[in-house]
C-alpha cells in the first residue's frame, strides 16, 4: 500500500525565502543602477550647463581683449567672481612671436626648418626630407624635390588631390605633409612654433628666447638677452617699463650679429608685428572653455583672421 506524505512545509518556506532574497537583491541592484544613471544624467546636465556658461564667459573675455584701449597688463583682462563661481583670464599675444611657415617656404629658407628639426632630435637626412616635403606641398608644380613628395607618393598612400600646391591655410594642414608625424613624435607642441597669420618675419619684440635661438644659431642663454631687454626692469612683457626694439638690427646687435654681413639672418626678423592673438579662458564651476581669435590691426581697424574654441580638461 502506497503511503502519501505531505510536502515538507519547512522546505517550501525555505525555497520561498531564497526566492524573496533573490528578488530583493535584483531589485536592489536595479535601484543602484537607476540611481547611477540618474546621477550620471545630472552630472552630464550640470557639465553642459557649466560648459555653456564657461563659453559665454570666455566670449566676454574676448570682447574685453579685443578693445583697442585695453593694454596687455590691464587688470580688466583677469576677472573672477567668487559668488558666481566663474570668471575669465585673457592673454594678448603677438602672432609675430611664431614662425610664419608660408613665409619661410616662399623665401626658400629651408636651412631654418632643417636646423630647427635637427635641434628637436631628428637626424639630418630626415630633417632635410621633411623640409623638402613641406616645400613640395606649397609649390605650384608636380616636380619632386630631392627626398620630397608630390602627387605620386600621396596617391600611393591612397590620398587623392594632395599635395594642395598652395600655401598653408592653417597650421593643422602641415600634419598632412609626409614626415610630419615624425616631427610630432619628437616635438608634440610643434604647433606652438608656427603660424600662417603673422606679417612675415619673427617679431623680436615678442618671440621667446628658444625661437630666437633657432633662427639665429645662438644658444638659448644668449638669445635670452633680447626678450630680457624688451621686458625692462620688471621682467614682464606688456608693462609700462617695456623697451621694445625699433628695428631688427638694434635687437641683433645684442647677439653680435651684423645684419649687413648676414642678410640671410636679417630677413628672418621683424619688429612690432600688427597681428594679435587673443586667448580667453572662461571658467564656470569645474568647466573651462578657451576661445582664441587672431586679428590684424587690433588698435586700428581690426580684421578677424581666425577663431577656434577648445575644451580645457
Amino acid at each position: 500500500m502506497t503511503t502519501l506524505h505531505r510536502p515538507d512545509s519547512h522546505s517550501s518556506q525555505g525555497f520561498a525565502l531564497v526566492a524573496v532574497l533573490w528578488l530583493i537583491a535584483v531589485l536592489g541592484m536595479a535601484t543602484m543602477v537607476a540611481l547611477r544613471v540618474i546621477a550620471f544624467d545630472m552630472e552630464l546636465t550640470a557639465a553642459k550647463v557649466h560648459g555653456a556658461r564657461a563659453r559665454n564667459i570666455a566670449e566676454i573675455g574676448i570682447a574685453v581683449g579685443s578693445n583697442p584701449v585695453v593694454k596687455r597688463d590691464d587688470p580688466l583682462l583677469h576677472h573672477f567672481d567668487e559668488a558666481a563661481g566663474g570668471g575669465y583670464d585673457v592673454n594678448i599675444l603677438s602672432e609675430g612671436g611664431r614662425f610664419n611657415i608660408n613665409t619661410i617656404l616662399l623665401r626658400n629658407d629651408t636651412a631654418l626648418l632643417r636646423d630647427l628639426f635637427i635641434s628637436w632630435g631628428l637626424e639630418l637626412d630626415t630633417a632635410q626630407a621633411i623640409t623638402a616635403c613641406l616645400a613640395d606641398w606649397i609649390d605650384a608644380d608636380d616636380n619632386v624635390s630631392l627626398n620630397g613628395a608630390e602627387k605620386d607618393w600621396y596617391e600611393s598612400q591612397r590620398r587623392i588631390n594632395q599635395p594642395f600646391n598652395r600655401p598653408f591655410y592653417n597650421i593643422d594642414e602641415m600634419r598632412l605633409v609626409r614626415g610630419m608625424d615624425l616631427v610630432e613624435a619628437v616635438r608634440p607642441d610643434w604647433r606652438n612654433w608656427f603660424t600662417v597669420w603673422s606679417s612675415g618675419g619673427l617679431d623680436l619684440n615678442d618671440a621667446s628666447a628658444e625661437l630666437i635661438a633657432a633662427a639665429t644659431g645662438a644658444s638659448v642663454e644668449v638669445a635670452a638677452f633680447i626678450p630680457r631687454a624688451v621686458c625692462g626692469a620688471d621682467g614682464v612683457r606688456g608693462t609700462e617699463d617695456d623697451v621694445p626694439f625699433k628695428s631688427p638690427k638694434d635687437a641683433l646687435d645684442l647677439l653680435a650679429i651684423d645684419v649687413n654681413s648676414r642678410p640671410d639672418l636679417a630677413q628672418r626678423f621683424t619688429v612690432n608685428d600688427t597681428t594679435t592673438r587673443i586667448e580667453s579662458t572662461g571658467t564656470a564651476g569645474s568647466a573651462k572653455r578657451r576661445i582664441t581669435v587672431v586679428v590684424r590691426n587690433r588698435t586700428g581697424q581690426p580684421a578677424l583672421l581666425d577663431r577656434f574654441e577648445e575644451i580645457i580638461p
